[in-house]
């Protein structure tokens, strides 16, 4: 150990020569349409994927909040879980999860060592071949087996990168298959269409897999069906098999009883805000029941309302301060911000809110600003850290088209922005502030959020 360096300083420096060495590939929103160099690499590594069972989960938003309801779920049963989910808010580490904690510093490094130089095997093969060496994500995804089967897991909750047919994680083979609400998103490399997008979701399905979905739009229900009778073995669907019968608000977020395949759990207590949220704990159930007993074994209550009680999703309207009322939602295309909407109005009761907004460059900034324009009464227009981010006068100069601009501030700092954004609040209560746009700033946000909280600990 270097001197002077505490143990857990000393390994969250190598695990950041883990995420640099990561960083220095092709980024992930760059992500090239091919499977056959993650395959070899999960091949020469001994396929660490097939060392525990799976289930996949795909669509366009609710991915990772419906990983993270079914890992809980498998949690209380006493298995031993692996949840693999992205982007990351603060640390790579998220993306990587054992028993619900983010993978250690240590463990992601020891394992990391072990395959760099196989990675570096394939690099030289796809070279000499004229192809690319591999990606950022086709790294982190094997990383992300091996972790998992040294670990071991008993069974891995795998969210899709992107897409799904020559996603890095489609080397995986699901036994369950879970869809969430397919919409436009990452069209320049999924498709024009729903239907061409939910094609290439479908391609998760595999020979004798259960699939579950939840509600879409016709033309992607259909491609699913079609997909699942080619090649599955249940077609399982939201409102159909499965659903949410009652919901109602509490203090912490609200109560809901749910429908499922194989039985009906009554007054659960989910402590996160959002109608979306019980349709994706409805999803989670039967995704569960099938993962288990086919869908025809229910979960006992005490394990349902014990995983529902303890659930979080942070970064889906995520309340980190009471006053002035503070949330984040990382809503970064047209569903997502449409669902921020509604639940502004159904779980806050539309507030007073000003908005903190930060967009990326490859996304519908003008589309984000128009859904969200009947919300918020003043935007804050601000800049994330990541490169892709919208300049903030840029953003500025679209959002004044928006909303005009009296409405429109610019702060290109985060930090500064809360703090203006504050300060436009009235001094009465009811009103909010909401950090949106991007999962760069709203991860961004927590980050200075957790510090403020060390600080005054």
């Amino acid at each position: 150990m270097i001197e002077n360096l505490s143990e857990e300083h000393y390994w969250a420096l190598k695990a950041k020569e883990v995420e640099d060495a990561l960083l220095a590939r092709v980024p992930e929103n760059k992500i090239r349409p091919r499977i056959e160099p993650t395959a070899r690499l999960a091949e020469l590594l001994g396929d660490p994927q097939k060392a525990y069972r799976v289930i996949h989960v795909t669509g366009t938003n609710g991915k990772t909040s419906t990983s993270r309801f079914i890992e809980r779920l498998l949690r209380e049963h006493g298995l031993r879980t692996g949840r693999f989910t992205s982007p990351h808010l603060v640390k790579l580490n998220e993306r990587i999860s054992l028993d619900g904690e983010p993978v250690s510093d240590e463990r992601l490094y020891n394992v990391w060592t072990e395959i760099a130089p196989i990675v570096g095997l394939v690099d030289a093969e796809l070279e000499a071949t004229g192809e690319d060496a591999l990606t950022f994500f086709e790294v982190l995804a094997v990383l992300g087996f091996a972790i998992f089967a040294d670990a071991p897991v008993d069974v891995l909750v795998l969210e899709v990168g992107m897409g799904g047919e020559w996603d890095s994680t489609n080397v995986a083979d699901g036994d369950v298959a879970v869809f969430t609400p397919i919409s436009l998103d990452h069209m320049d490399r999924l498709g024009e269409t729903i239907e061409e997008i939910a094609k290439t979701k479908a391609g998760i399905i595999k020979p004798g897999a259960i699939v579950l979905s939840a509600e879409q739009k016709p033309e992607a229900l259909k491609v699913l069906a079609e997909r699942a009778a080619a090649v599955g073995e249940k077609f399982l669907t939201y409102g159909k098999d499965f659903g949410v019968t009652a919901s109602s608000l509490n203090k912490l977020g609200q109560t809901v009883s749910v429908r499922s395949v194989a039985g009906e759990y009554h007054d659960l207590n989910l402590p996160v805000h959002g109608g979306y949220q019980a349709h994706n704990a409805a999803l989670a159930v039967a995704a569960v029941e099938a993962f288990l007993g086919g869908g025809d074994q229910r979960i006992m209550d005490d394990v349902v309302r014990a995983a529902f009680a303890d659930f979080s999703s942070p970064g889906r309207l995520q309340i980190v301060n009471r006053e002035p009322l503070t949330i984040l939602d990382a809503a970064h295309n047209e569903d997502g911000a449409r669902s921020l909407v509604g639940a502004m109005k159904e779980s806050f009761g539309a507030p007073y809110a000003v908005a903190v907004v930060s967009i990326l460059a490859e996304k519908n900034a003008r589309a984000l600003l128009e859904i969200l324009d009947d919300t918020f009464v003043e935007f804050i227009i601000t800049q994330s850290e990541s490169a892709r981010a919208i300049p903030a006068e840029t953003l500025a100069e679209l959002a004044r088209e928006v909303f005009g601009g009296d409405r429109v501030h610019v702060q290109a700092n985060p930090q500064w922005a809360l703090a203006e954004a504050a300060k436009l609040l009235p001094p009465t209560l009811g009103s909010a502030i909401v950090v949106t746009g991007s999962v760069t700033l709203v991860g961004q946000v927590l980050k200075l959020k957790q510090i403020e909280a060390e600080q005054d600990a």
